[in-house]
């Protein structure tokens, strides 16, 4: 296999390939398509009562990119993960490159839920989040999908789909029924960067 730039890497995304290690301690890179994809119609996202009620708490900061690298390392702090140190490093230069995002929930000094993901165009690719309390991740989300609606995004996509992702509102296509999405997505324009984020009142009235 060719060395993997970030270069390479953006066109696999254009192309509807993305990829994976074993495991951490892994130095293989795989390539993966899959005949099903999972992603997130950008009006379904499903706010729980209980979720609403912790948004509406702000008990909490919501940052852009203030620290992409950690939002990383946090995502790949789990028992089993695809993130090795290449994929790490690769998706650390798309950031600087200004391809990468992270969006950050944060208490003080302290990080406790966040996603981090690709943009090609209008074409959103979530790659992981993670949480360590209680509604992390999933404020994350309902944050970064109020950016991706205001923002012009036309596809978000979630590579796979799980039973937590589902109950938020996820689904499940055909690959071609995806690549069709993706290839008029990355031909649109969008921009992560611009939205300001929104107050709770904001994000529970889109």
């Amino acid at each position: 296999m060719r060395d993997v730039t970030p270069e390479l890497l953006l066109q696999a995304y254009a192309n509807g390939v993305f990829p994976m290690a074993d495991s951490a301690s892994s130095d293989a890179i795989y390539w993966i398509d899959p005949k099903k994809r999972g992603v997130f119609p950008l009006g379904s996202f499903h706010i729980s009562r209980s979720l609403r009620h912790a948004i509406k708490r702000m008990e909490y900061d919501i940052r852009l990119n203030s620290d992409f690298a950690r939002t990383v390392a946090n995502c790949a702090n789990r028992s089993e993960t695809w993130i090795n140190s290449k994929i790490f490093d690769l998706y650390n230069q798309l950031h600087h490159l200004g391809f990468a995002h992270s969006l950050e929930v944060w208490r003080g000094s302290q990080m406790f839920g966040g996603v981090y993901g690709v943009t090609v165009g209008a074409a959103f690719f979530g790659e992981s989040m993670f949480s360590t309390e209680t509604n992390g991740s999933k404020i994350a989300l309902a944050y970064l999908i109020h950016r991706l609606n205001a923002g012009g995004f036309k596809l978000f996509d979630t590579q796979f789909i799980t039973p937590h992702l589902a109950s938020l509102g996820a689904v499940e296509i055909r690959r071609e029924t995806y690549h069709k999405k993706l290839f008029s997505a990355i031909k649109a324009t969008a921009d992560f960067n611009i939205v300001n984020t929104p107050t709770p009142y904001d994000l529970l009235n889109a």
